[in-house]
């Protein structure tokens, strides 16, 4: 029987409280600790968790309550100090998305945690929502032929931020599904947006990634929109899938829906497109909440000594991207180059062999 993982919890806001009503939850965890400087959201915490001690001092938190592993959810400009003094206390460490203001800051953080033989974990939940893994089986299997596009929107109105923009805010999300699906990072970034409300902080950005083999990745981010949209449509040769996961749920629609080139004609007036309009239909998607299968993988990965499926590197592959689109952004939209390299999807063991889960068995 394997003792359960002691659990502290810093930044008790908008997310904290759900990762601690999520980690309370399971049989693995010992949720010990909330850390917060406001002492009056400690205070109404600590009405619904009378059982979890709160704390305003991180570094008692750190040094002073024994636990095993710590999770950030603190504004973006705290996760690289707060994971660096994490780890270097010995703690696995989970941060929220995303993971670091900057790529040299990622760096460091995983090569902080390999030499401490410590979980790195990065909170990408939407690679643990069954919609997103049976996506990525239909994908994988050829049932929509070879990707074309991918097109992305995220809306609704608020939340807005003071130390990072909307596509730094809401694209984190898009990007990580899209990395997931397409299994490579992109060649080029070009971000154009508009700040209206807070000066220098653009709160509507349009992304564009662009693939090999003539693929790209369109991302739209708002806060400025009166309706809640989390839709994205993946744009394959045979069939096309739209995935809306604010519908409750067919949060996954099949189109076999199709444009097709004739393969052979002599002039241009023997040419014609081929419409091809089939059937729809939505696969059966078990309903469970992703932030719950993302604790408990982090859970696990400690107690079993694996690299997460949300590890350091892609935290790191996701802000390359971010800060290329603030560069392009500064740039007037222009195009910034990246490696377009395949993504890294494992990093080296830690106390034991990695033996590679697939994400659709996460959680099973």
């Amino acid at each position: 029987m394997k003792s359960p993982v002691k659990v502290g919890i810093v930044g008790c806001g908008y997310w904290g409280p759900n990762l601690i009503r999520n980690f309370r939850s399971l049989s693995a965890c010992e949720m010990q600790m909330m850390c917060d400087v406001d002492e009056r959201r400690l205070q109404h915490l600590k009405t619904l968790y009378p059982e979890v001690e709160g704390a305003l001092d991180f570094d008692h938190m750190l040094n002073g309550a024994g636990l095993d592993a710590v999770v950030i959810a603190t504004s973006v400009r705290h996760h690289y100090a707060m994971a660096k003094a994490s780890l270097q206390a010995g703690k696995h460490t989970m941060i929220e998305k995303p993971m670091a203001a900057s790529s040299a800051e990622c760096e460091e953080l995983i090569e902080l945690a390999r030499r401490q033989g410590l979980v790195l974990m990065i909170g990408h939940t939407f690679l643990y929502s069954a919609a997103v893994r049976r996506i990525k089986q239909i994908v994988d299997a050829g049932d929509i032929g070879e990707i074309r596009y991918i097109s992305s929107r995220r809306l609704n109105l608020g939340l807005f931020q003071k130390d990072i923009n909307v596509a730094w805010d809401l694209a984190p999300h898009d990007i990580s599904i899209i990395l997931y699906i397409m299994d490579e990072e992109p060649l080029r970034v070009s971000c154009s947006g508009n700040a209206h409300v807070t000066p220098g902080i653009e709160d509507v950005t349009t992304m564009h990634l662009t693939f090999r083999k003539e693929r790209c990745a369109c991302i739209q981010n708002s806060w400025l929109d009166p309706r809640k949209v989390r839709e994205m449509t993946i744009v394959g040769s045979r069939r096309m899938i739209v995935y809306d996961d604010v519908a409750p749920l067919e949060k996954i629609r099949i189109y076999d829906a199709r444009v097709e080139v004739p393969p052979h004609y002599d002039t241009f007036a023997e040419f014609q497109y081929a419409y091809h309009y089939g059937d729809i239909y939505s696969p059966y998607v078990k309903q469970e909440e992703p932030l719950k299968i993302e604790c408990q993988h982090f859970l696990d990965c400690i107690q079993e000594g694996r690299q997460p499926l949300s590890d350091g590197v892609q935290g790191l592959n996701l802000v390359k991207i971010l800060e290329a689109s603030s560069a392009s952004l500064k740039q007037h939209g222009a195009a910034v180059p990246l490696t377009g390299e395949k993504v890294i999807l494992e990093a080296p063991p830690l106390t034991k062999p990695y033996q590679a889960r697939r994400p659709e068995l996460v959680g099973a």
